[in-house]
């Protein structure tokens, strides 16, 4: 067994799949992917997956691959492990490229230092670099000491938080009651909104959504939208690519006013969509 292949005769392993076999269960929209995503530690996030018992799982799409199985991926056999670095290179290029095209309230990046670093990705000159943008070879020297910069500052902060949570033995969202929950990480917009904490999550869950799932009512505060938008997701598939009709057809059944959750649904970036609006899917 070499450490990228599989050799099926020698391995114990019995059970073989298809990388791209769909498993149901394994593409609908979970809340929780949000917080596995925002808790994964800084290797995790390198990788692009992470390990949950015998599961390994996308931090970016959430598929999900079996440990003990060995996955089939252009005629050649793989572990899971393996399988998932292949899924992330395939199906979303990589981390790198993943995490530069976040929001930039996420990651604290600007719209020209994220240019700047997709071309530092390419390995090209900076003297080239500063071609392409038509700035000065200094203005690309000036961008690297402040990302340097930026590095550093980030290092520390990690660290200081880090001890503020062991000496505390609590994390820094958690309340004297309940826990400041993460936004999602595809929001369009990051501001006072997205400071929900569970509590009101489960109060507007109770006062808004039906047992079935339908609404009671569409909130007009846009606090209570996202955390009721953020339900709403759960109708949703992964990886599917639906039409306007699939997804009036679907939202009709949460509210009759579907047209004006399927815009917030865009608005809040839970879902995208093409530019003719013919074609929509969950936004990763």
């Amino acid at each position: 067994m070499s450490n990228n292949r599989v050799d099926v005769k020698e391995s114990k392993i019995k059970s073989v799949e298809t990388a791209n076999k769909h498993i149901e269960n394994n593409r609908v929209v979970d809340v929780k992917s949000n917080e596995i995503f925002w808790n994964a530690t800084m290797e995790d996030l390198k990788r692009g997956y992470i390990q949950q018992g015998d599961t390994i799982k996308c931090l970016i799409c959430g598929k999900m691959f079996q440990l003990g199985k060995v996955y089939m991926i252009d005629e050649e056999f793989y572990e899971s492990w393996k399988a998932a670095e292949i899924h992330i290179r395939n199906t979303h290029n990589s981390m790198l490229e993943y995490l530069l095209n976040m929001n930039g309230s996420f990651t604290g990046v600007s719209d020209v230092q994220r240019e700047v670093l997709k071309l530092f990705a390419e390995g090209i000159s900076d003297k080239e670099i500063a071609s392409r943008l038509g700035v000065a070879t200094s203005t690309i020297r000036n961008h690297r000491y402040k990302l340097r910069e930026k590095e550093k500052q980030s290092k520390l902060y990690l660290v200081m938080m880090e001890l503020l949570n062991e000496s505390t033995n609590k994390k820094i969202t958690k309340l004297d009651k309940g826990i400041i929950c993460d936004a999602h990480k595809t929001a369009t917009t990051l501001d006072y909104r997205f400071n929900i904490t569970s509590e009101e999550k489960i109060q507007v869950i109770q006062n808004y959504i039906n047992e079935d799932g339908s609404l009671k009512s569409y909130p007009s505060k846009e606090k209570k939208k996202i955390i009721v938008l953020e339900q709403i997701m759960r109708s949703f598939t992964r990886g599917k690519v639906y039409s306007e009709k699939e997804i009036n057809r679907i939202l009709s059944r949460v509210y009759e006013d579907y047209a004006t959750v399927r815009r917030a649904l865009i608005e809040y970036g839970f879902l995208s969509r093409s530019n003719d609006c013919k074609s929509y899917w969950v936004k990763e």
